[in-house]
Order: structure tokens, then C-alpha cells, then sequence
């Protein structure tokens, strides 16, 4: 009899452990990250939604946004899917571009995918319908700093700069020109007063 009351003590004391562990439970703080990590979940349906719809650029940009939020696995949920919208956007056939702005656009949306032969086509022809548009000389320019071609990018670089000075101050912070960083050549084009004042 003894023993059957002490084990029955001892399920009511492991009862009340439970009880009280519970009870702490409750106590626990609230995350302080979770406003955003709702607000990251949201935005992240929001995206996936679109990318069912094969809406791929709307939701390449909803995802971008997921990544600021504090979630890592969301996070890395939205990068996954990231990878897929960029392949889809690539394989999409674009518009046909007619303006020069048309081929200056999708010149610089492929120098983004880093299809250089084909932005280097559209950037050609929208500079042979534009030869004078600043921009669109300066994005040559960048291309073919990224693609190793320094004379070239030189070239472009200072009729961009010819044509519109404040390219001048662009290209100093455009990290597309860092293949130029140690040419003394660039130097001498983007900082003309080092010169005045050096000579």
C-alpha cells in the first residue's frame, strides 16, 4: 500500500513539474524580430504567387525584398527561387527593340545577366541610331571595361565624357570600371585637376 501511495506522489509531483515548466513557457519574451519576420512571410507568398503566374520579373523583385528581412530560411528560400526567376527571365524572348532606347535597355538588362556578345549587338546599334547619346556610349564604355578591353573602354569613356562632363563623376564611383582603377590613363581622364595641380 505504501509503495502504490508513493508512486502516486510521485505522479502528482511530476505533474506539477510539467505544470510549472508551462507556466515559465508563457513568460518567455516575444521575438522582437517578429513584426518583421510576418511581414518577410508576407511578402514572400506574395512573390511565390507571382511566380506561379510566371510573372518573373514582378516576383524577381518581391524576392529581393524578402532577402532584407531577418528570416534566414525564408531568405534562403527567396534565393532559390531567385536562381529560377533569372534562368526564366533569360529564356523569355524579349520585345523586339526598335528605338535606340530600346536597344539601350536590353543592352543593359543583358550586361546585367552577363551575356556580353549579345549586349555588345544591341549597345552597337543603339549607338549607330544615337552616335551622340551620352548614356549609351558611357554603357559601352562599361561593358568593355567588364570584358577586358581596355583601350576601348578608354575610348568610350572620354567621348562619354566629351559629350556630358558629369560622366566624369559617375565613372569615379561605377564599380563597373574597377578594371581601370590602376591604368593611369583612367586616372588621368576621371581626375583632370590631380594633373593641373601635379604640374
Amino acid at each position: 500500500m505504501k509503495q502504490r501511495t508513493a508512486r502516486s506522489n510521485g505522479s502528482a509531483s511530476k505533474s506539477h513539474k510539467s505544470f510549472s515548466k508551462s507556466g515559465l513557457a508563457k513568460q518567455v519574451p516575444p521575438d522582437p524580430d517578429a513584426p518583421a519576420k510576418q511581414a518577410q512571410l508576407k511578402l514572400y507568398e506574395e512573390a511565390l504567387g507571382l511566380f506561379h503566374q510566371q510573372k518573373f520579373q514582378r516576383a524577381q523583385q518581391a524576392l529581393a525584398r524578402v532577402l532584407e528581412g531577418p528570416s534566414k530560411e525564408l531568405a534562403d528560400r527567396a534565393t532559390m527561387h531567385l536562381r529560377i526567376c533569372e534562368q526564366r527571365i533569360s529564356r523569355v524572348p524579349a520585345p523586339t527593340p526598335k528605338t535606340a532606347e530600346d536597344h539601350y535597355t536590353q543592352g543593359v538588362a543583358l550586361m546585367n545577366l552577363g551575356r556580353w556578345d549579345e549586349a555588345r549587338e544591341h549597345l552597337d546599334r543603339a549607338r549607330k541610331a544615337a552616335p551622340k547619346a551620352d548614356h549609351i556610349v558611357y554603357a559601352m564604355a562599361a561593358l568593355d571595361c567588364l570584358t577586358g578591353e581596355a583601350d576601348s573602354a578608354m575610348e568610350n569613356l572620354k567621348i562619354a565624357i566629351q559629350l556630358r562632363p558629369e560622366n566624369r563623376y559617375h565613372a569615379r564611383n561605377d564599380e563597373d570600371f574597377s578594371f581601370l582603377q590602376e591604368d593611369p590613363r583612367f586616372t588621368e581622364l576621371l581626375y583632370p585637376e590631380r594633373e593641373g595641380s601635379a604640374g
